[in-house]
């Protein structure tokens, strides 16, 4: 451990991935999708990009979902999110349930975080603000997936080797694989003995600050599936290293820090606000919570 006497200073290390910035799961029906994500989970959709009936950006603090408009996708796994106001969520999910009637939208208050399921079967597990989650107010800050048994540590070493990022196996009930791709955001891949669905095509995407070596290691491997552009390309494969065998499939779009949309700023309104109980000023959601050390 490195420290000065005062300060941790490995504390604040992210490793290569700068943050988790959107999940990417088709929607076949906007009406519904503004029901669950705006209206329901009190989130923003995005004022000035992809506005149209083919695609919705749903914004949340500093991240995003990606909605476009086609056949359902369905995460293998759970979305990890938080959302203030635990009370407010639940008023707000219990508003839209008459008119989701006859999907699958479903939600629950549970010990410390509320579970909802959108329309389509995706599911949600929502927490308030904690220190668990840094000074995360608003936003997506892991996504679980349910992997086959014995991969857990193949895939920590493949994100670890191959994408830089900091991994890590516990084993605290259910084997996982732990990576971190941001500031207090991790990709979980919980070892389970029930059958895994097969990949539907859905995917993340990530910042990376070193964009060519996970590039390269990649290409290497035979594993970059799209060569989307020059600040962007995506792989699927999730190998063991020393077999070469396929552990589990997600789409990865990996983006540098030059690209365009990098560190643009999201619009997050509160979700309390109405045309009845207007206050001026009050009109914004922050997505951090004050600093303290």
């Amino acid at each position: 451990m490195v420290t000065n006497g005062k300060y941790n200073r490995r504390r604040e290390d992210i490793g290569n991935v700068i943050s988790l910035e959107h999940v990417n799961v088709c929607i076949p029906d906007q009406r519904l999708a503004t029901l669950f994500y705006i209206s329901g989970l009190g989130l923003t959709r995005d004022p000035y990009l992809v506005t149209s009936v083919n695609n919705m950006w749903v914004n949340a603090g500093r991240t995003q979902f990606h909605l476009p408009t086609r056949d359902p996708l369905v995460v293998r796994g759970v979305i990890g999110m938080v959302i203030p106001d635990r009370r407010g969520l639940l008023k707000r999910l219990a508003a839209v349930k008459p008119m989701l009637k006859g999907t699958k939208f479903a939600f629950r208050a549970e010990k410390g975080s509320v579970s909802a399921t959108c329309p389509w079967g995706n599911r949600f597990r929502i927490h308030t603000p904690s220190k668990r989650f840094g000074r995360t107010a608003l936003g997506i800050v892991y996504v679980e997936f349910d992997v086959p048994k014995g991969s857990a540590p193949g895939i920590a070493r493949f994100y670890r080797e191959i994408v830089c990022a900091p991994s890590r196996v516990t084993s605290a009930g259910v084997t996982a694989a732990r990576v971190q791709v941001g500031d207090n955001q991790e990709l979980i891949f919980l070892e389970t003995g029930k059958r895994v669905p097969a990949f539907d095509g859905h995917h993340i995407q990530i910042y990376v600050a070193n964009f060519s070596g996970p590039y390269e290691r990649l290409l290497t491997w035979g594993l970059i599936s799209e060569e989307s552009s020059q600040h962007q390309y995506r792989f699927e494969d999730i190998i063991d290293l020393n077999t070469g065998e396929v552990l589990f499939k997600l789409d990865h779009e990996m983006r540098s820090l030059t690209h365009p949309l990098f560190a643009r700023p999201l619009v997050n309104r509160n979700p309390d606000q109405t045309n009845m109980t207007f206050g001026a000023g009050h009109e914004t959601l922050s997505w951090a919570l004050p600093y303290s050390d």
